[in-house]
């Protein structure tokens, strides 16, 4: 009989274990390792092509690697059922769609299905968990309304609502932002920084990257630095990578750290 895996206080709640992936005999993940600790926001960042989606969706189980494997709270990945992933984990994709006639309420409620059977139907603590989920992303206003009707930035965060619906430690995203208006971008950023659960996400944008906890630089599909923003960003990184000079400024409205951007001259 295997033992179960001892689970500890500073073990990583999600590892890449030198994890491999080709795509139609390319190589987009390459010999990846990489922790993900308790309570962390991390930001995956690097240009595009660099494998950050992919990156997420083995860590969410959603692919399989070629090599190395994900542990979740030291358990492999692999050996876990769908059910019992999806318990403990949930993936908000880029801007998925639906084309169903379906309330918002309806849509994140979807997100309890991992913790129903014939033998446990919706019930009660299912439409508090639909609620409460609601509430932290600010559509509980919005429960009874169309899905067609919202926008961008709406849907994004019923997107999100049905994630946490699911009540899971981790929260995978890939690129939240993307084709939101700045409103939208600064709005949904603050709401992700203050969910209580561990977060890892892919980001374009370098100066939302700032606000969190570390960075992992994705390249050609490996991990070329991991740490804190102001220790990874730095000018020989952004050439090598990015291919671009950075001026860090001062914000005199709240002193936070600015980057700024040019192209690389080609002299």
């Amino acid at each position: 009989m295997t033992a179960e895996p001892v689970v500890t206080a500073d073990q990583p709640v999600l590892q890449a274990c030198a994890l491999g992936l080709r795509l139609q005999g390319r190589p987009v993940v390459e010999q990846l390792s990489l922790p993900v600790q308790r309570q962390e926001m991390l930001g995956l960042i690097g240009p595009n092509g660099s494998g950050k989606s992919s990156l997420l969706r083995l860590l969410a189980g959603v692919l399989r690697p070629d090599a190395g494997q994900v542990l979740l709270h030291g358990q492999p990945l692999h050996k876990m059922g769908r059910r019992a992933i999806a318990r403990e984990l949930a993936l908000v994709a880029q801007m998925a769609e639906t084309q169903d006639a379906i309330s918002v309420e309806d849509a994140v409620a979807l997100g309890r299905t991992p913790w129903l059977s014939a033998l446990q139907p919706f019930a009660a603590q299912d439409w508090d968990a639909v609620q409460q989920a609601l509430d932290a992303v600010g559509m509980a206003e919005r429960r009874h309304s169309a899905w067609h009707s919202l926008s961008g930035g709406e849907r994004q965060r019923v997107h999100i609502a049905r994630a946490l619906a699911q009540q899971p430690g981790v929260l995978l995203l890939d690129e939240p932002c993307n084709h939101l208006d700045i409103h939208q971008q600064l709005s949904l950023m603050a709401l992700i920084r203050s969910l209580p659960v561990t977060k890892v996400v892919a980001l374009h944008d370098l100066n939302q990257a700032l606000a969190c906890d570390r960075l992992a630089v994705m390249q050609q599909g490996r991990l070329v630095a991991l740490g804190r923003p102001d220790q990874v960003l730095d000018a020989a990184l952004l050439a090598q990578v990015f291919r671009v000079e950075a001026s860090a400024l001062v914000d005199p409205w709240d002193g936070s750290r600015v980057l700024r951007f040019r192209p690389l001259s080609s002299s």
